[in-house]
């Protein structure tokens, strides 16, 4: 009845059944961004933020994200997640941080949602860290760069935002 995979032929919701499914390694690695004030962006990376490292903490909180997002996102399974790495990519011209996410695992299913998960609570984090300085603060292009594994093999963006 359905072409979608989370409907079932009555319509109604339902988790997609891996059961069959071959483990393989996953990975994939998602974006996004935080663009804010000059004077913001210099005291996070003088580390003058009064609520603390803003980047590290942004960091743990994606790694949480990560692993929480079946907690999060109705359809998703969990998974035992075996890597994730977070990082931070400053844009001194722009005063944008880059937040690149890249999630690994052995299993059969994805780790799409973990690795955009990663990087919106990240960014998330970022902007609550910072927002008695900047309410301003825009949180922007979060995307899917490239995932590998399974059976539809390897993504790769050709166009970045």
């Amino acid at each position: 009845m359905s072409s979608f995979t989370h409907i079932d032929e009555k319509g109604y919701a339902r988790m997609v059944d891996v059961t069959d499914k071959k483990q393989t390694v996953r990975t994939a690695t998602a974006q996004g961004a935080v663009t804010m004030k000059p004077k913001t962006f210099e005291m996070v990376f003088d580390q003058t933020i009064k609520k603390g490292n803003v980047l590290e903490t942004a960091r743990i909180a994606g790694i949480l994200g990560a692993k929480k997002t079946a907690e999060l996102i109705p359809m998703c399974h969990p998974l035992n997640i075996t890597h994730i790495q977070i990082d931070f990519y400053p844009d001194n011209k722009s005063h944008t941080i880059r937040i690149q996410a890249v999630v690994r695992i052995k299993d059969q299913t994805g780790v799409e949602m973990e690795a955009l998960t990663a990087v919106s609570i990240a960014a998330l984090t970022i902007y609550d860290m910072c927002k008695s300085y900047d309410r301003e603060m825009t949180v922007t292009n979060i995307c899917l760069l490239e995932k590998s594994g399974g059976k539809s093999g390897i993504y790769k963006r050709e166009h970045l935002p």
